[in-house]
Protein backbone atom coordinates (compact mmCIF):
# COMPACT_ATOMS: atom_id res chain seq x y z
CA UNK A 1 0.00 0.00 0.00
CA UNK A 2 0.79 3.19 -0.93
CA UNK A 3 0.68 6.48 1.88
CA UNK A 4 -0.40 9.57 0.06
CA UNK A 5 -0.88 12.50 2.57
CA UNK A 6 -1.43 10.29 5.16
CA UNK A 7 -3.98 8.12 3.38
CA UNK A 8 -3.70 4.30 2.67
CA UNK A 9 -4.43 3.89 -1.26
CA UNK A 10 -4.34 0.70 -3.18
CA UNK A 11 -0.95 0.42 -5.27
CA UNK A 12 -1.88 0.95 -9.09
CA UNK A 13 -0.28 -1.39 -11.83
CA UNK A 14 0.47 -0.82 -15.34
CA UNK A 15 -0.16 -3.86 -17.75
CA UNK A 16 -0.15 -4.42 -21.03
CA UNK A 17 -2.42 -7.39 -22.59
CA UNK A 18 -1.67 -8.37 -26.17
CA UNK A 19 -4.90 -10.30 -27.46
CA UNK A 20 -6.04 -10.69 -30.95
CA UNK A 21 -7.43 -7.86 -32.95
CA UNK A 22 -11.21 -9.18 -33.41
CA UNK A 23 -14.54 -8.07 -32.91
CA UNK A 24 -15.55 -8.15 -28.68
CA UNK A 25 -12.24 -8.89 -27.47
CA UNK A 26 -12.16 -5.67 -25.16
CA UNK A 27 -15.54 -6.29 -24.01
CA UNK A 28 -14.22 -10.06 -22.93
CA UNK A 29 -11.40 -8.26 -21.57
CA UNK A 30 -13.58 -5.56 -19.63
CA UNK A 31 -16.15 -8.28 -18.60
CA UNK A 32 -13.49 -9.96 -16.66
CA UNK A 33 -12.45 -6.78 -15.03
CA UNK A 34 -15.80 -6.40 -14.25
CA UNK A 35 -17.03 -10.07 -13.01
CA UNK A 36 -13.99 -10.29 -10.46
CA UNK A 37 -14.78 -6.54 -9.10
CA UNK A 38 -11.62 -4.99 -10.84
CA UNK A 39 -11.78 -1.46 -11.08
CA UNK A 40 -9.82 -0.31 -14.62
CA UNK A 41 -8.67 2.77 -13.00
CA UNK A 42 -7.59 3.43 -17.03
CA UNK A 43 -7.99 1.81 -20.49
CA UNK A 44 -6.23 2.31 -23.92
CA UNK A 45 -6.76 -0.02 -26.92
CA UNK A 46 -4.77 0.07 -30.25
CA UNK A 47 -3.67 -1.77 -33.21
CA UNK A 48 0.48 -3.07 -33.10
CA UNK A 49 3.07 -2.91 -35.72
CA UNK A 50 1.34 -6.78 -36.23
CA UNK A 51 -2.18 -5.51 -37.83
CA UNK A 52 -3.11 -9.42 -36.24
CA UNK A 53 -2.81 -8.22 -32.56
CA UNK A 54 -3.97 -5.26 -30.73
CA UNK A 55 -2.12 -4.13 -26.93
CA UNK A 56 -4.59 -2.59 -24.00
CA UNK A 57 -2.68 -0.94 -21.63
CA UNK A 58 -4.78 -1.10 -18.28
CA UNK A 59 -4.08 1.01 -15.10
CA UNK A 60 -5.30 -1.27 -11.96
CA UNK A 61 -5.52 -0.89 -8.51
CA UNK A 62 -4.94 -3.40 -6.16
CA UNK A 63 -1.86 -5.57 -4.53
CA UNK A 64 0.81 -7.91 -6.18
CA UNK A 65 -1.80 -10.58 -5.20
CA UNK A 66 -4.78 -8.77 -7.49
CA UNK A 67 -2.68 -8.42 -10.00
CA UNK A 68 -1.76 -11.96 -10.06
CA UNK A 69 -5.26 -13.05 -10.29
CA UNK A 70 -5.42 -11.06 -12.75
CA UNK A 71 -2.70 -12.16 -14.98
CA UNK A 72 -4.32 -15.82 -14.23
CA UNK A 73 -7.78 -14.86 -15.39
CA UNK A 74 -6.57 -13.19 -18.20
CA UNK A 75 -4.83 -15.72 -19.72
CA UNK A 76 -7.75 -18.16 -19.39
CA UNK A 77 -9.27 -15.52 -21.79
CA UNK A 78 -8.54 -17.36 -25.73
CA UNK A 79 -7.75 -14.00 -27.35
CA UNK A 80 -5.15 -12.99 -24.93
CA UNK A 81 -1.63 -13.56 -26.15
CA UNK A 82 0.77 -12.23 -24.09
CA UNK A 83 0.43 -10.21 -20.76
CA UNK A 84 3.33 -7.42 -19.20
CA UNK A 85 3.28 -6.39 -15.80
CA UNK A 86 4.72 -3.32 -16.32
CA UNK A 87 5.12 -2.27 -12.09
CA UNK A 88 8.54 -2.98 -11.56
CA UNK A 89 10.16 -1.98 -15.77
CA UNK A 90 11.25 1.18 -16.27
CA UNK A 91 8.39 2.79 -19.11
CA UNK A 92 7.75 5.54 -21.10
CA UNK A 93 4.03 6.65 -20.08
CA UNK A 94 2.14 9.26 -21.90
CA UNK A 95 -1.33 10.16 -21.86
CA UNK A 96 -3.28 12.07 -24.55
CA UNK A 97 -5.89 15.31 -23.10
CA UNK A 98 -8.39 17.98 -25.04
CA UNK A 99 -9.57 20.25 -22.70
CA UNK A 100 -12.09 23.00 -23.88
CA UNK A 101 -11.94 26.15 -21.75
CA UNK A 102 -14.11 29.58 -21.67
CA UNK A 103 -11.87 32.44 -22.92
CA UNK A 104 -12.44 35.87 -23.34
CA UNK A 105 -10.35 38.08 -24.83
CA UNK A 106 -8.52 38.96 -21.51
CA UNK A 107 -8.08 35.46 -20.64
CA UNK A 108 -6.44 34.55 -23.67
CA UNK A 109 -3.00 35.52 -23.48
CA UNK A 110 -3.17 34.37 -19.69
CA UNK A 111 -3.89 30.51 -21.26
CA UNK A 112 -1.92 30.88 -24.51
CA UNK A 113 0.76 31.66 -21.85
CA UNK A 114 0.16 28.59 -19.27
CA UNK A 115 -0.49 26.12 -22.94
CA UNK A 116 3.06 27.10 -23.21
CA UNK A 117 4.60 26.47 -20.36
CA UNK A 118 3.21 22.73 -20.68
CA UNK A 119 4.61 22.38 -24.30
CA UNK A 120 0.51 22.37 -24.92
CA UNK A 121 -1.45 23.15 -28.28
CA UNK A 122 -4.17 25.18 -28.49
CA UNK A 123 -6.54 23.45 -31.47
CA UNK A 124 -9.33 25.37 -31.73
CA UNK A 125 -10.51 29.02 -31.03
CA UNK A 126 -13.72 30.16 -31.20
CA UNK A 127 -15.46 32.99 -29.90
CA UNK A 128 -16.14 31.86 -26.56
CA UNK A 129 -13.62 29.21 -26.08
CA UNK A 130 -10.07 27.47 -26.66
CA UNK A 131 -9.26 24.11 -26.59
CA UNK A 132 -5.75 22.53 -25.96
CA UNK A 133 -4.07 19.63 -26.24
CA UNK A 134 -1.75 18.06 -23.56
CA UNK A 135 0.52 15.32 -23.49
CA UNK A 136 2.32 14.06 -20.60
CA UNK A 137 2.37 12.31 -17.90
CA UNK A 138 -0.98 11.76 -15.70
CA UNK A 139 0.43 14.04 -12.72
CA UNK A 140 1.41 16.65 -16.16
CA UNK A 141 -2.69 16.49 -17.05
CA UNK A 142 -3.44 16.74 -13.51
CA UNK A 143 -1.33 20.28 -13.14
CA UNK A 144 -2.62 21.74 -16.26
CA UNK A 145 -6.45 21.05 -15.26
CA UNK A 146 -5.62 22.62 -11.72
CA UNK A 147 -3.90 25.88 -13.80
CA UNK A 148 -7.18 26.09 -16.05
CA UNK A 149 -9.74 25.09 -14.08
CA UNK A 150 -10.10 28.96 -12.91
CA UNK A 151 -10.74 29.99 -16.33
CA UNK A 152 -13.80 27.40 -16.54
CA UNK A 153 -13.36 23.98 -17.71
CA UNK A 154 -16.13 23.33 -20.56
CA UNK A 155 -15.08 19.59 -21.47
CA UNK A 156 -12.19 17.39 -20.38
CA UNK A 157 -11.59 14.12 -22.45
CA UNK A 158 -8.25 12.15 -21.71
CA UNK A 159 -6.83 8.94 -23.12
CA UNK A 160 -5.47 6.95 -20.54
CA UNK A 161 -1.96 5.97 -19.90
CA UNK A 162 -0.11 4.05 -22.48
CA UNK A 163 3.10 2.93 -22.20
CA UNK A 164 6.22 0.97 -24.03
CA UNK A 165 8.97 -0.60 -21.72
CA UNK A 166 12.30 1.48 -22.48
CA UNK A 167 14.92 -0.15 -24.57
CA UNK A 168 14.85 -3.34 -26.70
CA UNK A 169 11.21 -4.91 -27.90
CA UNK A 170 9.47 -7.08 -25.33
CA UNK A 171 9.35 -10.76 -26.08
Amino acid sequence: MAENNGKTQALRHTISVMVENRPGVLARVSGLFARRGFNIESLAVSRTEDPTASRMTIVVGGSDKVLSQINDQLYKLIDVIKVYDHTNDRIIERELGLIKVSATAESRPHIMQISSIFRASIVDVSEETMTIEITGSEEKLDSFQSLVESYGILEFVRTGKIALVRGPKIT
